[in-house]
């Protein structure tokens, strides 16, 4: 499974989980930066936006409860034949705090999922940790408050190496411009999820579903 140092876990008996379509209530902060090298090094091949992404989330329920969860894409796919008309992430490192989620991540979408530590608010002072690594935010709102629909998309290496595991998360809710100031440790994480303060925004309430994988 396509996945960076944090995202390693040689533990396999996860529990089962239903499924997708995931419907979820959802609270969030999403930041993004200019890539840096180390993370264009990172990046999955083949045509790419240098700009890299990050989320923090909470997921207030969904099939497997609630839990919360960060991610981050290195590079976004470029568009292209196979992924269609929008750039996609390409998630190497993804952690939670549900078991079966883990199961989820791995079985249903190819993504690397493993267990970590999280505390505080995604919407204010938040940290996500394991042995290896530790990510911490602080973030500001600001502005008004305004409604958002659309959907994000990923794509990512499939695991015998040959084609793409795409899926979308369609989203509806409201949202905030934020400020998100950013420190992280970590095997690979200092060197590409860039520390220092960052454009992003905050999902103050939304419904998101995650649709089901299709190889590509």
């Amino acid at each position: 499974m396509w996945s960076v140092p944090e995202s390693h876990t040689d533990r396999a008996d996860w529990p089962a989980s239903s499924p997708p379509p995931w419907p979820a209530g959802v609270r969030a902060t999403l930041w993004w930066h200019r890539s840096t090298d180390t993370a264009r090094v990172l990046g999955p091949g083949g045509a790419t936006v240098p700009l890299t992404l990050v989320m923090v989330v909470d997921y207030l329920d969904s099939p497997v409860g609630p839990y919360r969860e960060i991610l981050a894409s290195p590079v976004l796919r470029a568009p292209g034949r196979r992924t269609g008309y929008l750039p996609r992430m390409a998630v190497p490192f993804i952690a939670v705090d549900s078991d079966p989620s883990v199961h989820g991540g791995r079985v249903h979408w190819g993504l690397p999922k493993v267990l970590a530590e999280f505390g505080g608010d995604v919407h204010g002072a938040f940290a996500a940790s394991a042995e290896s690594w530790r990510v911490t935010t602080s973030t500001r709102p600001r502005g008004p408050r305004l409604p958002i629909a659309g959907a994000l998309g990923f794509a990512q290496p499939a695991e015998n190496g040959h084609g793409l595991v795409t899926a979308s998360a369609r989203l509806r809710g409201h949202f905030r411009y934020a400020r998100v100031d950013v420190r992280a440790e970590g095997p690979t994480l200092a060197a590409w999820l860039r520390p220092g303060n960052h454009h992003g925004i905050v999902i103050t309430d939304g419904r998101m579903t995650t649709g089901p994988a299709r190889r590509r």
